[in-house]
């Protein structure tokens, strides 16, 4: 499911809980149906409030709800209340301003891998800084695969992003070398140079490999660094690809 479709699915059962939980009855098999495709999602399952993932029937439910508060206003404020930090997050209401292009770029893209690539990557910069930096090296790397693939078929090998790059950027023309304005020249260096520092900052922060003793482990803003610059990287070579195949 797109991003946008998890979404709506959320608010109607939603809805439907607070329907219930104030003397309305909607339908059984409609809950169930919205029900296990979100507790299916990987990506939602675990942030589901507990009575969505206990409570399997609406009569279940009631009897949980019931008990909660013998007000609708009670009720209502409890169902919202456990519904809002999942919202929150899926509304990107905490999130950078890259978060929004990005996410729209990616899942237009392919919003099978690279999107949903893209979102596992947000959801760990806070509370998995690690995770969060191998996996937007691994966001770029798919990425740039993608691009190769149509341009060269099947990848052979398992080149370094820095290689993968190189060649993504030439078929796009937006290597430095392929301009001759020295502003172009430097931005489009630039972009080089995040790239190669993405791959350094995963090999030495990220849980990619085997650490010593001396490791030091990667703080929140380490990991928002490498989110944001892997979602602008990846925004910027899925837009120049589209715009070259529309010419």
């Amino acid at each position: 499911m797109s991003h946008s479709e998890i979404l709506e699915t959320i608010e109607s059962i939603q809805n439907m809980l607070v329907d219930r939980a104030t003397g309305g009855f909607p339908n059984e098999n409609d809950y169930s149906e919205l029900r296990q495709i979100l507790i299916e999602d990987p990506f939602v399952c675990d942030d589901l409030p507990r009575f969505l993932r206990t409570c399997r029937s609406l009569s279940q439910f009631w009897a949980y709800i019931s008990k909660v508060s013998s007000t609708y206003a009670g009720r209502r404020s409890h169902i919202w209340d456990n519904f809002s930090p999942l919202l929150d997050k899926l509304e990107n209401r905490n999130s950078s301003p890259v978060d929004k292009e990005a996410s729209e770029t990616l899942e237009k893209f392919d919003s099978e891998n690279v999107h949903r690539l893209w979102l596992s990557t947000l959801e760990r910069r806070k509370t998995d800084p690690e995770g969060a930096i191998t996996l937007s090296r691994t966001l770029l790397e798919s990425v740039c695969k993608s691009i190769l693939e149509e341009y060269e078929g099947e990848i052979e090998g398992n080149p370094d992003l820095p290689k993968l790059y190189s060649k993504v950027s030439t078929y796009l023309n937006i290597a430095p070398n392929q301009h001759s304005e020295k502003l172009f020249k430097r931005i489009l260096g630039g972009c080089s140079s995040v790239v190669e520092g993405l791959g350094a900052l995963r090999n030495e922060l990220s849980d990619a490999h085997g650490k010593g003793k001396r490791h030091v482990k990667p703080a929140p803003r380490h990991a928002e660094l490498a989110v944001n610059l892997s979602g602008a990287m990846a925004t910027f070579i899925v837009a120049t690809y589209e715009e070259k195949n529309k010419t």
